[in-house]
Order: structure tokens, then C-alpha cells, then sequence
């Protein structure tokens, strides 16, 4: 319901992109939002109003989702940064465990996660931090987040609809394969 609605909103006819869910999953040892799913499939990685970023797949890499969690699990287990995650309190998701997965951020440096915790799967709340830097949680699926992200002005600090940007979709270098 709430991912068609961001279809619908954005104007964006769904590519039906072709994935290998056994595979993304096996590799994060968790199954992933289904709401998520048709997103990443619809749309494939992009900009949503010109600032905000959705990660799924993208060829470019920057819009890929599993090159980002990939590049961010790396830099949060790389004892040269000392013990402090660049998401805390919390730590990168690593497969099995618990911790966050970047799924969305803005060009404003706002992060759209997902908590995992791999004793529990198919729990999903949203967190996310604007430029002060405290995490909100947000308890609803990441499809029902991103609308509000992008409809509702009143959706604070997160909602961008007050600023009049628009709601359309630009994908990625490899969104449109």
C-alpha cells in the first residue's frame, strides 16, 4: 500500500527490476522489508525531489545498496577508527548480528536505516538522524517513512514537502537497465 503510494506520488512508471533475493539475503543473513523489496524493484537506486537518495541498485555505485552497507561495515570494523561507530551508539549491521543498515539519506546529511537484529527478523523500525545528529526511531515500514518524507511537511525534521521541491524520481546511472 504505502510503497504505491510513493510510485503514484512520484509519477514513476516501475521498472520492474529482476532480483536475486535468495542471494541479497543469504549475504545479510536476514530477510528484508517486503515494502523494501517492491521499492528497490520499481524504482531502483536514485533521487527522490532532487535531494533525497534511495538506495537499492545502481551500476554507478552510488545509489547501490549493498556496495554502501558493504563499504560502511568495512569502515565501522576497521580497528584504525578507534571503537566509535560512525552510527552511534549503535554499530554497522554485520550478518547474524544486530546494528543499522543505510537505506535513504539527503543531500542535507540526514540517514534513513533500518535496525536489524538477526534474533529477530521481520522487525524493521526506522531510524533516522537529521543534522543534530540524534537518532529518531520510527515505528512503520520504510515505504510508509520515504511518503512522508516526501509528502507531509509536517513530518519533522525529515518531511522536505514544505520546501516545494517536487516529488520525482531520478534514477541512478544503472536504474533504468
Amino acid at each position: 500500500m504505502w510503497a504505491q503510494r510513493v510510485i503514484e506520488l512520484s509519477g514513476w512508471e516501475p521498472l520492474g527490476i529482476s532480483v536475486d533475493w535468495a542471494a541479497v539475503e543469504e549475504e545479510l543473513r536476514i530477510p528484508l522489508p517486503a515494502d523494501y523489496k517492491e521499492l528497490f524493484e520499481a524504482f531502483g537506486g536514485g533521487t527522490f525531489s532532487d535531494s533525497v537518495f534511495f538506495f537499492a541498485r545502481d551500476e554507478g555505485l552510488a545509489f547501490d545498496f549493498l556496495t554502501q552497507w558493504r563499504a560502511a561495515l568495512q569502515v565501522d570494523r576497521d580497528g584504525r577508527y578507534g571503537s566509535v561507530s560512525a552510527v552511534d551508539p549503535h554499530s554497522v549491521y554485520a550478518p547474524g548480528g544486530k546494528g543499522v543498515v543505510t537505506w535513504g539519506a539527503t543531500e542535507w546529511g540526514d540517514e534513513y536505516c533500518w535496525l536489524i537484529d538477526a534474533q529477530r527478523p521481520g522487525e524493521y523500525p526506522v531510524l533516522a538522524r537529521a543534522e543534530d545528529n540524534d537518532w529518531r526511531r520510527y515505528d512503520m515500514t520504510t515505504a510508509e517513512f520515504l511518503y512522508r518524507v516526501l509528502a507531509d511537511a509536517d513530518f519533522r525534521p525529515f518531511g522536505i514537502a514544505q520546501y516545494d521541491l517536487g516529488t520525482a524520481f531520478q534514477p541512478g546511472s544503472g536504474g533504468d537497465d
